[in-house]
């Protein structure tokens, strides 16, 4: 070969080489590890379908732009511990934890990889953060619940109720963190009313729990959105029609099942806010000095068919005040 031939084919060559290294670097996609609370999607609902459609607004494709692998723990300890250990062994590189117990498998599996949390009620004390304003670790997320949301939706029980004297709080005995969500002695005192828990573990222990409800004169009863209770609602909202017993819930969707009253963070505008600090991070930013963003906005539902179907008639008033009416 002369020699003004190979010094085009080895100037061809390098020409070729940072385009080949960009076409690979191309290649590789983001992977984004999702563990959820749930059994599937399905169950998941709203959230799961926002979560995705946040990332899409972002002009982030599936398979193309990003890649969400899902874990469904339904629930389980085991399963969130293994998932979460599976997700970080496979070397995502962001790992997402939808409520509090999937976050708190999630940041214990790795100290490398960042974790967004979702849907998390308080997260300094759950000890996920050091705090709101700078997380620290390789830790950040969108907070859910606010201090005075219990009262506030007692509160709204109480006009939708006027006689509301006793609130029964069906409380998961698992519940790692129960007093996140509401302190019922706090509310009691505040409110003039009488809380009184009940607790539970398993779907088998509901119906004896609405039992010492109905026979304590519960008015209305309310739950924590800890796993369990979420992965149950649909069922808890139908004993409760099927009991007479109004209950107040923290989910929009389980009126349709026979909640009477929802009010709570907009979940599905959190998951759905999801991609952008996934974004942020997957561009560069280090997580624990992310802010944890807190809710700003809070929706009141109201069914008030199923309220007249087991005995109530919520007041027109309140109807017109409500963010919307489910039947």
């Amino acid at each position: 070969m002369r020699r003004r031939e190979f010094i085009s084919l080895l100037g061809a060559a390098a020409a070729a080489w940072p385009l080949a290294a960009r076409a690979q670097q191309s290649e590789k996609i983001p992977r984004v590890g999702v563990l959820w609370r749930g059994a599937n999607a399905e169950q998941e609902g709203s959230v799961f379908t926002s979560l995705v459609k946040g990332f899409g607004e972002l002009g982030y494709v599936e398979g193309r732009d990003i890649k969400l692998e899902h874990r469904y723990a339904n629930d389980l300890p085991d399963r969130f511990k293994s998932m979460a250990a599976e997700l970080v062994a496979s070397n995502v590189d962001l790992l997402i934890g939808v409520g509090i117990i999937a976050a708190t498998y999630a940041k214990a599996a790795t100290t490398a990889i960042p974790v967004v949390f979702l849907v998390v009620g308080d997260p300094v004390g759950a000890k996920l953060v050091e705090s709101l304003s700078h997380p620290g670790g390789n830790v950040t997320g969108l907070s859910s619940f606010s201090s005075g949301m219990f009262n506030k939706r007692i509160n709204f029980l109480k006009e939708l109720i006027p006689a509301l004297a006793r609130v029964g709080l069906l409380i998961n005995s698992n519940d790692p963190v129960p007093h996140v969500f509401a302190d019922p002695s706090q509310a009691a005192q505040e409110l003039g009313l009488t809380i009184q828990t009940f607790e539970w573990k398993t779907t088998n222990e509901l119906g004896p729990a609405f039992d010492r409800m109905k026979r304590a004169n519960m008015q209305v009863f309310t739950t924590n959105p800890d796993g369990l209770a979420f992965a149950q609602r649909s069922l808890i909202a139908k004993i409760s029609a099927a009991r007479a017993l109004p209950f107040s819930s923290w989910a929009k969707d389980t009126l349709k099942q026979g909640a009477i009253m929802s009010y709570t963070a907009d979940a599905d505008a959190i998951c759905q806010r999801a991609g952008v600090l996934v974004d942020k991070i997957l561009k560069g930013a280090k997580p624990g000095e992310l802010p944890v963003e807190e809710p700003s906005k809070f929706q009141l539902f109201l069914n008030p068919k199923m309220a007249k179907a087991i005995g109530l008639t919520i007041p027109e008033s309140a109807v017109a005040a409500a963010d919307g009416v489910v039947e």
